[in-house]
């Protein structure tokens, strides 16, 4: 079963401990290992960016079968991919979904679109493997363009979206021969991480009554 997890380091002692938290997570990537699955650490808000970074870059000292969160509407993302694409890094790209300032994230959607494929491009001809984690249909055009001009082969890269959000669209990914990873969120948190994707994409609320009611 080629299976991602996907580990929050803020829920596994980050605040408290960075030890701590190191120690956590080393468990979970030990344990991925002897499954020979796959550990993603996620990216949370910009407080603890940096910190997330660190503890990614000392786990990948030792450990092969880990990768990172970059978000695209933080402005320094591009220096953070320029920093661990020279790893080979294992990158899933995202839009992100937390309340940030200005100084610290870009506010327009265009542009956070621009500065996705923009991250898409840099992650590519670097020759990282990249998951694509969107339902933006503009995100997908974007990148398949850059993906169809840089002659990337299809192993080189993934698709990701959520379970039960626009289903259509993920068929039509995967009828087109390109993969495509569905994550299931899960754990006693799953209130405060539904309402951080309702707000990003109250659409999402729509796919969630469709599926209650079972609505074709």
């Amino acid at each position: 079963l080629d299976c991602n997890v996907s580990v929050k380091p803020t829920q596994l002692g980050m605040l408290i401990d960075k030890k701590l938290c190191y120690e956590n997570i080393e468990k979970i990537v030990q344990k991925a290992n002897l499954y020979k699955n796959f550990v993603r650490i996620d990216m949370e808000d910009s407080s603890v960016t940096s910190d997330t970074i660190d503890l990614f870059l000392q786990l990948k000292k030792e450990y092969d079968q880990v990768g990172i969160v970059i978000q695209a509407y933080l402005r320094r993302s591009i220096d953070d991919v320029n920093r661990l694409a020279r790893l080979k890094t294992n990158f899933r790209l995202c839009k992100g979904i937390y309340i940030e300032p200005r100084e610290i994230a870009y506010k327009h959607p265009d542009i956070i679109v621009k500065n996705f494929a923009f991250l898409v491009e840099k992650t590519l001809h670097a020759g990282c493997y990249i998951g694509i984690a969107t339902h933006d249909e503009k995100v997908v055009w974007e990148s398949l363009r850059l993906i169809d001009r840089l002659g990337c082969k299809r192993d080189a890269f993934e698709f990701q979206m959520l379970l039960g959000v626009d289903e259509q669209l993920r068929k039509i990914l995967v009828d087109a021969g390109y993969k495509l990873r569905v994550y299931v969120p899960y754990g006693r948190q799953w209130y405060a991480y539904s309402m951080r994707r309702l707000k990003e994409n109250p659409k999402i609320a729509f796919y969630i009554i469709k599926a209650f009611f079972g609505i074709k």
